[in-house]
Parts: structure tokens; C-alpha cells; sequence
């Protein structure tokens, strides 16, 4: 009996020594989950698995992507929201997550606060299109268009309360037209309406509206951003126009829940920036109209913070507020 109570207490003693030198490895030592709050096969779902795949080469650890959908980003938000602050959990946040949602719902959770901001992957900027047949060139036509026929301009959107909706009530507001909003599920259906002359006008990414540009099924009358894009160089700014205040973007980043220790957050960011940087990677996202944007946690914490604001002033000029 003796030895064997010896050898049970010699077997917990090692058990316990295994689990504080698993404890204290170096981080990572164990696979970290990346959650898409989109379902796969998606432009967001192949930016995490881009990015998840070349993390899991880079730090030897395994990176693994978990697509959670419903209520536009808000399961997965939350999922990421309640998770153990261990850097083993970790969430692709977006301008619709962490950037108009917060503008526009009641959320179970503060975008700012329930999280800690890891890096920023990238962003694509937003472009004005409309229909080929619209009697306009440049933005300042199209305007002139749209305030001598309010009732000949509609615009389509991915949804009520999604950046293509909010951009385009900015447009709206900074341009002084008036224009009906016909909220369709997905920006495909949208450009289909679009393209068919069911709607006049349209404000999505640049990465989603590129092949119907390039194959001129629609019009690019002025893009967001600071400087125009490589792969539409004719299209202007709308600062090169005069008309500031258009600097939203679909971007993406990675963010955690609250709490995550400063040294794995910089462990993280500092991985995330290599990755981000390399050349195939620019290469691989410049071709669909992303820009890689390396930053630290506190610049991507300072970006969603300024991007939430941004949309929120919009929401409540236009009192737009979505029911959950």
C-alpha cells in the first residue's frame, strides 16, 4: 500500500511540475483560434486564412480560423468578448464589427472596452459607382443630376446599417441630394440592381466593385482615402474634388478580449506587422485593391476609435439606429 500511495503522490507531484512548465513555455505553445465573423469562402474568411496560415509558418504555432456568423458580427464579437484573456482566442474585427455596428446597434458588449486591440491587417478604400447609363462623369455631374431629379436616384446597399449604407447617407449629407435607400442582403444582389438600372447608385469597397469596374458594368466617379488607388488611377479622391471628411475604409485587424497581457499583445502585433509586410503578401492584396497597414496596438486601438466615431456622427445626423 505504501508504494503504492508513493508512487500516486510521485505521479501528481509530475503532473503538477508538467502543467507549470506548459504554464510557463513561451507564448505560443498551444494552437490560437481566429475567429471570421463571416461565413466561409468570403473576401473576409480569405484574408483570416491568408493571414492564420502565414502566422502558423512564421511562429512554428499552429493558427486555425473558426467562421461564427449571425447578427452581423455580434456572435462572434461577443464569443471573442467573453474569452479567457490568454492570447488563445482571437477575433478579425472589421469596420462592420468594431467600426459601424457599434454606430448604429445596442450591442451586449463595448466595442472599445471588451477588447484589446492586437494590429491592423489592411484596408480597401471605398468607391463611388453608378449606373452606366446616369447622364454623369464625374461626381459634380452626378450631383447636379441627382438635385434636379430626386425622384430618378436611388442607391443600394449590403444592408441597413452596413458601411455601404452609412458612406452613402455621408455622401448624401455632404452633397445636399436627396436619394431613396434600397437595403438589399449582400452587395452581389445590390450590384446586380445596380448593373440592371433598379438603382442608380452605389458606395461599396473598392475590392468588392473592381471587377464590375474593370469590365465596365458600372461607372467609379471618386474613391476615399487620400490618394488615388493604383488600380483605378483615373478615378480622383473625393479630397482631390474639394469634399473632405471621406476617409472611411473597409479595413480589418485583429483584435482579442479585454485584458490580454501587454507582452503577448506585442508578441502578436509584432508577428502580425512581419507577415503583413512581407512581399508576397502586398503583392497577393495589392491585386484586390488592399493595402496592408502595419500599426502598433495603441495606433489600431486610436483607429477604431476615430472609425466608431466617424459612423456614429453619421448615424445620428440621419437618425439611423438598427433593432437588434
Amino acid at each position: 500500500m505504501r508504494k503504492l500511495s508513493s508512487l500516486a503522490s510521485l505521479f501528481c507531484l509530475c503532473m503538477v511540475l508538467i502543467t507549470k512548465v506548459y504554464a510557463q513555455a513561451p507564448y505560443p505553445n498551444k494552437t490560437i483560434r481566429i475567429i471570421a465573423p463571416v461565413a466561409a469562402g468570403g473576401g473576409l474568411d480569405i484574408i483570416a486564412r491568408s493571414v492564420a496560415d502565414r502566422l502558423s509558418k512564421q511562429t512554428g504555432q499552429n493558427f486555425i480560423v473558426e467562421n461564427l456568423t449571425g447578427g452581423g458580427g455580434i456572435i462572434a464579437s461577443q464569443t471573442t468578448a467573453k474569452a479567457s484573456p490568454d492570447g488563445y482566442t482571437l477575433m478579425i474585427g472589421y469596420v462592420g464589427t468594431h467600426g459601424t455596428n457599434p454606430a448604429v446597434r445596442k450591442l451586449p458588449y463595448d466595442a472599445i472596452k471588451d477588447f484589446t486591440p492586437i494590429g491592423m491587417i489592411g484596408a480597401t478604400p471605398n468607391v463611388l459607382v453608378i449606373n452606366n447609363d446616369l447622364p454623369a462623369k464625374t461626381v459634380q455631374e452626378f450631383l447636379v443630376f441627382a438635385k434636379k431629379n430626386p425622384s430618378k436616384i436611388s442607391y443600394g446597399s449590403a444592408g441597413q446599417g452596413t458601411l455601404t449604407h452609412l458612406a452613402m447617407e455621408q455622401f448624401k449629407m455632404v452633397g445636399d441630394f436627396y436619394s431613396v435607400h434600397i437595403p438589399y442582403r449582400g452587395i452581389a444582389p445590390a450590384f446586380t440592381d445596380l448593373i440592371g438600372g433598379q438603382t442608380q447608385a452605389m458606395f461599396p469597397a473598392l475590392f468588392a466593385a473592381l471587377p464590375y469596374i474593370k469590365s465596365n458594368r458600372v461607372r467609379a466617379l471618386a474613391v476615399t482615402g487620400l490618394n488615388r488607388n493604383p488600380l483605378i488611377p483615373n478615378v480622383p479622391t473625393f479630397k482631390e474634388l474639394g469634399l473632405s471628411g471621406f476617409e472611411g475604409q473597409q479595413w480589418y485587424g485583429i483584435v482579442g478580449p479585454a485584458k490580454i497581457p501587454e507582452s503577448i499583445v506585442s508578441k502578436l502585433n509584432s508577428e502580425l506587422n512581419k507577415v503583413i509586410t512581407t512581399p508576397d503578401f502586398i503583392e497577393k492584396f495589392r491585386s484586390e485593391a488592399l493595402t496592408s497597414m502595419p500599426m502598433t496596438p495603441n495606433q489600431f486601438g486610436n483607429y477604431i476609435t476615430e472609425d466608431i466615431a466617424r459612423w456614429a456622427k453619421v448615424a445620428k445626423e440621419k437618425k439611423i439606429e438598427i433593432d437588434q
